[in-house]
């Protein structure tokens, strides 16, 4: 109803704010822009290209900045993975779920994963295409893709894909990654309508090895090569290290499929303005009629063609009919609608609204043994938001409520105040947050994956409360975090969730900070300090640090050179442990962390536009294991150890057709 609504004002003659380039960067990388869109001969000179993230009205540039490798890898250096790109990741830092509603609970691979909050919808006057390239150790590799034009002053639209596959440092471990973002953007001639069409496709297939049988023999190879050690699952005579392997045969495949469709249309002021016989239509929307409509598919698999049943008992306490194979399947179908009504209190500022919103959410579950589930929810939303028209004071409010159907009473509750407190750019920032929700699916037992499920449900309470100060330009940031969680929800084992019913507090404290030594000598200085109450079932690092020691410049006019050392540490402590049958990470006691700071050596420069990033990485393995300086090999969870000396050699560039 809502949709036909909106189609025939669309017929009449059909925005939302209009987009413009009055950006702010996303995200901090130690030094003011080095924006390679600004420095390129006459004909690329005519470009503009900029992009908001979805529902964020920031305006934003491209980021062309090449000191910092982690801008193009898919993982954060605050996140690790278990010992090859692809496979299963987690997180250093604590990080309850900040969301209420459905949940399905598989999130081992959601760090490679293209998320909707991220998706970039771009502006830009001539057609942008960039191309990555990335060679990895043991023929890991990445390639990238991004294209975005505007056809038409009204229509813009972009792709963007992904691909990665890494044999593995070990047996059995062989990872593929493939991503791929639509969007599509529509604004009228007359700036009452706009369409927005966005498709995610998110692919994780990675094979599970179990972690080594006997992990203390890497300190007694005969060839140097991890290669040679027996692994818990898998067959080890069928591997082969081949770079373009794409196959599973015993590991987890995760797929995460969505389509959303959001338009619009106003009732507002209308105007122009004409110069040198060319009108220029403008719009002053007042109220909006909006629509949105998601549909997402997710489907978790866990696959062993040729399973072992010693190794299955013996390791992993599992026990199962040897006549089988072993296959384990989850689909899930999420369909929602919502409308709502978006009051613009001034004419000319677009960033203060008002919105009321209702919707209504279908799920449906479909198991391999053939059981199905399904159930609804129905939910209203109200969010506030006011940048005043100076862009010094920015306020959002927003509260979300469900209010009947599985997730009754589940709400979350948002508060963000930010303010430009002086002309050098510095912003402070401070956000409270509290947040309702019913445990993920497959902790309630909607699964077909071996979880014991809880008797009662008992609904997990997250309060945050988060401040900061920063100047992006000067290179510099400070925040502060503390959560009060009640009713946290966890693993106790591979197959056995918990909840902890007394309530505990976490703090983290973040740094970052550029140091400017000499004319070309810079020292990058990022710490992040988490505490948390000692009956919290959390084990996290006290202290994460990157330290980055970088001779930077300019040279031969167009040369752009950043190279240096960089060292990545936390201190030891509890690494979750992992299962690779249900794809959770849980509590453990038995094993702590003796790792080395990670050193990598680095040479990343910038040619107008070409960006070529080479380094060497893991340094520290070259030492042998001792007492003082602990495992030649770092180790992500127990039996899991990361990659010996591992050598890396990527190139990004753009092209302005």
């Amino acid at each position: 109803m809502c949709v036909v609504f909106v189609w025939v004002l669309f017929i009449q003659e059909v925005t939302a704010q209009n987009f413009g380039p009055g950006a702010m960067r996303g995200g901090f990388n130690g030094t003011k822009s080095n924006d390679s869109l600004t420095k390129r001969d006459q004909f690329a000179d005519s470009i503009t290209i900029y992009f908001k993230k979805y529902n964020d009205n920031q305006f934003y540039k491209l980021d062309s900045s090449y000191n910092d490798f982690f801008v193009h890898f898919p993982l954060p250096y605050t996140s690790y993975h278990l010992g090859n790109l692809g496979t299963a990741s987690n997180s250093y830092l604590f990080s309850p779920k900040q969301y209420a509603g459905f949940d399905a609970g598989f999130h081992a691979f959601d760090g490679y994963s293209y998320t909707l909050e991220q998706t970039p919808l771009y502006q830009t006057t001539r057609p942008y295409t960039e191309f990555g390239y990335l060679l990895g150790g043991k023929g890991e590799q990445l390639i990238e893709v991004k294209h975005t034009q505007n056809k038409t002053k009204q229509f813009n639209f972009s792709f963007e894909y992904r691909f990665s596959n890494s044999p593995g440092n070990v047996k059995n471990q062989n990872a593929n990654l493939n991503n791929m973002r639509v969007t599509g953007h529509f604004q009228s001639k007359r700036k009452r309508y706009e369409s927005f069409l966005i498709m995610l496709f998110n692919k994780a297939a990675s094979s599970e090895n179990g972690g080594l049988v006997n992990a203390r023999l890497l300190d007694s190879l005969s060839l140097n090569n991890p290669y040679e050690l027996e692994t818990r699952l898998g067959v080890s005579g069928t591997a082969f290290r081949n770079p373009f392997n794409t196959n599973i045969a015993t590991g987890n495949v995760y797929k995460d499929n969505q389509y959303i469709w959001k338009q619009s249309y106003d009732f507002g002021q209308k105007d122009s303005i004409v110069k040198d016989t060319v009108t220029t239509h403008l719009f002053y929307p007042r109220l909006r009629l909006q629509n949105e409509m998601s549909l997402r598919n997710y489907d978790f698999l866990f696959n062993d063609a040729t399973p072992s049943v010693a190794n299955y008992a013996n390791y992993f306490g599992v026990t199962y009919d040897p006549t089988t194979k072993v296959k384990l399947n989850d689909s899930w179908t999420i369909f929602t609608d919502e409308f709502s009504l978006i009051s613009f209190p001034e004419k000319k500022n677009s960033n203060q609204f008002l919105q009321l919103s209702g919707g209504y959410t279908q799920m449906n579950a479909q198991f391999l043994v053939g059981k199905t589930w399904t159930n609804y929810d129905l939910y209203g939303k109200v969010v506030y938001k006011n940048k005043t028209r100076n862009q010094l004071w920015d306020l959002l409010a927003s509260g979300k409520l469900y209010l009947n159907g599985y997730h009754a009473g589940d709400f979350e509750a948002k508060t963000l105040l930010s303010r430009v407190v002086n002309k050098a750019g510095t912003i402070a920032l401070i956000s409270f947050q509290n947040i309702n929700r019913t445990p993920s699916a497959n902790l309630l037992g909607i699964t077909q994956f071996p979880i014991s499920s809880f008797t009662n449900i008992k609904k997990e309470n997250t309060t945050s409360f988060i401040a900061s100060l920063s100047n992006a330009d000067r290179g510099w940031k400070t925040a502060f975090t503390y959560q009060l969680i009640n009713n946290y929800h966890y693993f106790k084992n591979g197959f056995t969730p918990a909840v902890a019913t007394n309530v505990f507090s976490y703090i983290k404290a973040d740094i970052e900070h550029k140091i400017k030594l000499t004319a070309h000598w810079n020292w990058y200085d990022e710490i992040i300090v988490q505490a948390l109450e000692a009956n919290a079932p959390v084990h996290v690092p006290a202290i994460i640090t990157r330290q980055r020691l970088a001779f930077e410049g300019n040279f031969y006019k167009n040369l752009n050179l950043s190279t240096g050392l960089e060292f990545i540490y936390h201190t030891n402590y509890k690494a979750d442990a992992y299962m690779p049958f249900t794809g959770q990470f849980y509590l453990q006691d038995a094993f702590t962390t003796q790792n080395r700071p990670t050193t990598n050596a680095y040479l990343h420069f910038l040619i107008k536009r070409f960006k070529g990033y080479v380094r060497l990485e893991n340094l520290n393995t070259l030492l042998p294991t001792s007492k003082a300086l602990g495992n030649t090999y770092n180790f992500t969870a127990q039996n899991y150890p990361g990659t010996g000396t591992w050598f890396r050699v990527g190139i990004w560039w753009n092209f302005i057709n």
